[in-house]
């Protein structure tokens, strides 16, 4: 399951106050000056997702965060985009067989290799997004191969806009804290529980960092970060 658990790993409202002067009772009353205009912060991020297209790719460098040690690269491309589904492929360097993932249209994964997650497993985003926003979810994960089925539930909170620079540039981004467990469909007592935060940004339709965290019985099992290296589109 923890093997399971490490594979599977965004409105501010922004205001202002405009001060005006009092015109002097000696002076006649002259219109207050328009206000100066305000650079671009995290807060004009904008919400609306890109398409996803054929030949869109994204690679990422995954760290173990206690360590800091380099643990994969990978490189995401689409395949096939429908009216419902998004299909992926990935390939991890030094390794030649690919893997491949489909995710419904707001990035949830609904079938990652022998896991089928019904109806998702809710760890996409949900539009509009806005500050403050909050989701739940639940869904059943099954691995009908290994004979396994887990019931998730959680929740997602979009925390904050915030600016994230990697290597592959500077990004706007929404951050989304999502926490969830996972139970034994046959024996609920067993559970592993989940944290994930995630820095998706709309202009590359896709999260720019990942940090997750999995816990069982309260004891740390893995922290592993995710972190956007390069992208672009066919």
């Amino acid at each position: 399951m923890f093997r399971y658990a490490i594979s599977g790993m965004i409105c501010l409202i922004a205001g202002s106050a405009v001060a005006f002067a009092q015109p002097s009772p000696k002076q006649p009353e002259t219109p207050a000056p328009p206000p100066a205009s305000v650079p671009a912060t995290p807060s004009d991020v904008s919400e609306t997702m890109e398409e996803a297209m054929p030949g869109d790719h994204w690679t990422y460098e995954t760290h173990d965060e206690i360590t800091g040690d380099l643990k994969a690269t990978a490189t995401n491309v689409v395949m096939e985009v429908t009216a419902a589904t998004i299909s992926l492929r990935f390939n991890i360097l030094g390794n030649p067989l690919a893997g491949y993932i489909t995710y419904d249209r707001s990035w949830n994964v609904v079938n990652n290799g022998d896991w089928k997650h019904a109806p998702n497993d809710g760890t996409g985003v949900r539009l509009p997004l806005a500050v403050g926003k909050k989701w739940s979810f639940q869904s059943t994960d099954s691995n009908s191969t290994r004979g396994l089925s887990f019931k998730r539930s959680g929740t997602s909170t979009v925390a904050a806009k915030e600016n994230i620079t990697t290597s592959a540039g500077t990004f706007d981004t929404f951050k989304i804290e999502t926490s969830y467990s996972m139970r034994n469909a046959n024996d609920p007592t067993k559970k592993v529980d989940f944290k994930l935060v995630t820095w998706y940004a709309p202009a590359i339709n896709h999260w720019v960092k990942r940090v997750s965290t999995t816990r069982s019985v309260g004891n740390l099992r893995d922290n592993s970060s995710i972190e956007l290296v390069e992208y672009g589109r066919k």
